[in-house]
């Protein structure tokens, strides 16, 4: 067993100790009576609340980083200033230098990454029209 999964699931005893506290002490004390299929009617979906939780967080974090200027091939933004043939686009909130693959690009226009010359992307105006992206 992983450190990670021994800590999920003291954790999520403990949360289970809680719920059979409030239940059993803290409800009666303001007046509250529930049957006792209610406590463990959600000690059981906050179990598998935890479940899911702690398998989605595996899952995320076994991913692998996408990063570096070759993981950006195929990706869309927009041009900030001209590129005749180099300017700076806008890719993801981030800005970037980028060598047009082709002819001037104007400002504004959508354009699709191809690759990289150094540190610098190669991009072509993307073929997707005003009608099409206002769809």
């Amino acid at each position: 067993m992983t450190g990670r999964l021994i800590l999920a699931i003291v954790s999520t005893l403990l949360e289970e100790a809680a719920l059979v506290a409030i239940f059993l002490v803290g409800l009666p004390q303001l007046g509250i009576e529930l049957p006792l299929w209610v406590l463990i009617a959600v000690m059981v979906a906050w179990a598998a609340l935890a479940a899911i939780l702690y398998r989605m967080g595996s899952r995320a974090l076994r991913r692998q980083p996408v990063v570096g200027l070759s993981a950006m091939v195929g990706s869309k933004g927009r041009v900030v200033s001209p590129l005749e043939p180099e300017g700076i686009i806008i890719i993801g909130g981030e800005l970037w230098r980028a060598k047009s693959a082709g002819h001037k690009i104007d400002v504004g226009d959508e354009v699709i990454v191809k690759g990289q010359d150094g540190i610098k992307l190669i991009v072509a105006k993307s073929d997707v029209t005003d009608l099409e992206r206002a769809e």
